[in-house]
């Protein structure tokens, strides 16, 4: 591998193109770097720019990196058991060539797999997260190369996504489609998938999303108080909509079941135990994790209530459940009549019955872990997070024990000081008579 300057046919002026050329058992390619330099300024034995200016230290930086792209290619043919030859290290730095592959094409094939194994390898939620992903990443790229919305016929070359494109896109995705950071991480985490079954093929050679994170920020979720609750529950309201809402909402309040789990519970899933209690056994939608959680009384009465529901009858479903989107609508109303002066979202009955109906009344961290059916114990101090109140309890009655110690053992000690005291006046008394007894005699 070598960095050498070419001058073209015709060009009279004294920069020169930088060219790098590829050597492989004797065979060679060059490829233009596109950059110029002047050959006073070149030292030629090292192929690099000469000099300590801050032009030639940016072009010599330059020429390092393609330098790593290079060897990232090498390294990827080795890897997916290709020949290493000049001509297939030019196409994979390059993008041309027989490895040329667009992104939204093979974005798209993608989706078709998925659909083609839908329900069976991936949910239908799965697959539409995706679909939204590959809508917005689409219009990205109609954005980025200026194309009339009538156009159809338009895609960018695998090789062009860039740290930079991903840079690019994270800022279209928070500026011009207002998403929040955590949403715009999601779509480019699912996007970052792509790129991974894209180097795995040896489609590229290099990773657009290193050094660029894609985990999403810990945003705390505040349960309800156990009075917000309690007004939740006894507030009646005019409309069916509401109190069928309010109903499956209160039931996620002491289930922990999450909405698409509560909208896919049917009757099959409430079975007996021995000793006649009612369980729910399911296994989550989100990842297939099982679901065991007993039956508390207020969930097991709502259950009773909507078992003769016509559309529960219909549908074979615990709850006429709407979509989240209506839920979290009606939820907002709910919040605003019970007097809730914050933003009431239907995840918040899953951080309420770990916290407030479970964590807070004495359950440990490890079995509320198994009712909320996380894998590991990490994913439930989430929820134990906010319950710093919960610890300030404990740590007020721990102070009155300490004080109810403190006046015992001062009260045991004025108590022997008194005995003492008492004794010694008695002695000191039998001494008297025992003195006045001696001179009489």
């Amino acid at each position: 591998m070598l960095f050498y300057l070419k001058q073209p046919k015709n060009q009279r002026r004294k920069d020169r193109f930088v060219y790098l050329r590829i050597t492989v058992d004797g065979k060679s390619k060059e490829l233009s770097t596109k950059r110029k330099w002047l050959p006073e300024r070149w030292n030629q034995d090292s192929g690099i720019a000469a000099g300590t200016k801050e032009d030639a230290r940016s072009l010599n930086d330059f020429l390092e990196s393609l330098k790593a792209k290079v060897y990232e290619a090498k390294k990827l043919l080795l890897d997916t058991g290709k020949r290493v030859t000049a001509d297939l290290l030019k196409n994979l730095i390059t993008g041309t060539g027989p490895e040329r592959r667009k992104i939204l094409e093979i974005f798209r094939k993608h989706l078709q797999v998925m659909n083609s194994l839908k329900n069976i390898e991936f949910k239908p939620a799965t697959i539409q997260r995706y679909q939204t992903a590959f809508n917005h990443l689409s219009s990205f790229i109609k954005f980025k190369l200026e194309i009339d919305d009538h156009n159809t016929d338009y895609d960018l070359d695998l090789h062009e996504l860039t740290h930079a494109f991903i840079k690019e896109y994270y800022y279209w995705l928070r500026g011009e489609k207002k998403h929040s950071y955590n949403s715009a991480v999601k779509y480019l985490s699912l996007l970052k998938s792509i790129t991974i079954q894209c180097r795995r093929n040896g489609w590229l050679y290099f990773d657009p999303f290193a050094d660029f994170k894609t985990n999403p920020k810990d945003i705390p979720v505040t349960p309800l108080r156990r009075k917000e609750l309690e007004a939740i529950k006894a507030k009646t309201f005019s409309t069916e909509r509401l109190t069928a809402v309010r109903d499956m909402f209160v039931f996620s309040c002491y289930t922990g079941l999450a909405h698409t789990d509560i909208k896919h519970l049917n009757s099959s899933q409430i079975v007996l135990d021995d000793d006649g209690k009612k369980w729910i056994m399911s296994a989550r939608e989100k990842n297939d994790n099982p679901i065991k959680v007993p039956l508390l009384k207020i969930p097991n009465q709502l259950l009773e209530k909507y078992a003769q529901h016509p559309k529960c009858i219909e549908s074979g479903k615990a709850f006429p459940v709407p979509s989240n989107q209506k839920t979290n609508e009606y939820l907002k109303e709910i919040a605003a009549l019970c007097g809730i002066n914050r933003r009431l979202t239907y995840h918040i009955a899953r951080h309420t019955f770990a916290t407030t109906v479970a964590l807070r009344n004495g359950v440990p961290i490890e079995s509320v872990s198994g009712l909320l059916s996380h894998k590991t114990l990490k994913q439930t101090l989430h929820y134990a997070k906010v319950i710093d109140e919960k610890l300030a309890e404990d740590m007020d009655k721990l102070e009155q024990k300490l004080e109810t110690l403190e006046k015992q053992d001062a009260l045991r000690d004025n108590l022997k000081l008194a005995e003492i005291t008492t004794a010694n006046v008695v002695e000191h008394r039998e001494l008297d008579i025992s003195v006045a007894v001696s001179k009489t005699g």
